[in-house]
């Protein structure tokens, strides 16, 4: 019996032994695996917070000189990047789409062709201040048809033209710097009665490519858009007392503050400003 003892303990101490790892062996596996289950359901929790985002439209209210850019290339970029929001474009004078702003137009984002509307539109709290950004540089440049035989070469010889197509000043900023350009030149009153005035920069270089005026005052990316008109003179040095500045904002009645905000940021990008230099466009 004294030798059957300290066997059957010995057994016995073994058999817990075991045991005792197996419990710990199981524990640690239980352990591990909530963790790995933790970690999936995070995770997963992350994902779906990802995908999450309400599906939201914004309607941006544009110059008609960012028209190509942001309809072929801008917006459908923007639209990849989030495609939880949807953009929508308005696009016109920068002085009709202002008054539209102010009769109530649900506009996300304003951006003008020049800063008087967009200044308009801050004073009036109907834009966000600190959400604008002088974003881009434009030039102002005097065209002909292609095929034309016109002899005008210079601003300074727009005289010589028989019809000339200019952006209305009341509402057109290209019109408003023409108007400034050709003032300071002392020509504005002279050629008057041979001036059609368009609604938009649009209109005023469609007259001058079908043939409809002989001579226009445009930006020099509407000029780039078309093979049918020709780049004669750029608007002489000193003849504007300020650069062509294209500034953009949020509008302050937006309900998509945050999309309108996104959408602003995106327009400061990298590869947002290589579209708009390729469109003929400079950083402000």
């Amino acid at each position: 019996m004294k030798r059957i003892i300290p066997f059957c303990l010995a057994a016995l101490l073994i058999l817990a032994g075991c045991s005792s790892q197996s419990a710990s062996s199981t524990a640690e596996s239980s352990s591990t695996a909530e963790a790995v289950s933790s970690e999936a359901a995070e995770t997963a929790s992350s994902s779906e917070s990802a995908t999450s985002e309400e599906p939201v439209t914004i309607l941006v209210a544009a110059a008609a000189s960012l028209e190509y850019s942001f309809v072929d290339e801008l917006i459908p970029m923007f639209q990849e990047q989030y495609p939880y929001i949807t953009v929508e474009g308005t696009y016109d004078s920068s002085g009709k789409l202002q008054t539209q702003i102010e009769e109530g137009l649900e506009a996300d984002v304003f951006m003008s062709a020049a800063t008087k509307q967009m200044n308009a539109l801050k004073d009036e709290n109907l834009v966000d201040a600190d959400s604008i950004v002088n974003l881009l540089e434009n030039k102002i440049v005097l065209i002909t048809a292609a095929d034309s035989t016109s002899p005008v070469t210079t601003f300074e010889e727009i005289g010589n033209a028989e019809s000339i197509a200019l952006g209305d000043p009341a509402s057109v900023p290209v019109g408003q710097y023409a108007q400034e350009a050709l003032t300071t030149l002392g020509l504005w009153d002279a050629i008057q009665p041979k001036v059609s005035l368009g609604t938009n920069v649009t209109e005023v270089l469609n007259w001058v490519a079908e043939g409809s005026a002989d001579a226009g005052i445009v930006y020099a990316t509407d000029a780039a858009t078309t093979d049918k008109v020709t780049v004669v003179a750029e608007a002489p040095e000193g003849s504007l007392a300020e650069k062509v500045i294209y500034p953009v904002g949020v509008v302050s009645a937006s309900q998509h503050q945050d999309a309108a905000a996104l959408f602003v940021e995106f327009l400061q990008s990298p590869e947002a400003m290589a579209v708009f230099e390729a469109y003929g466009f400079s950083a402000a």
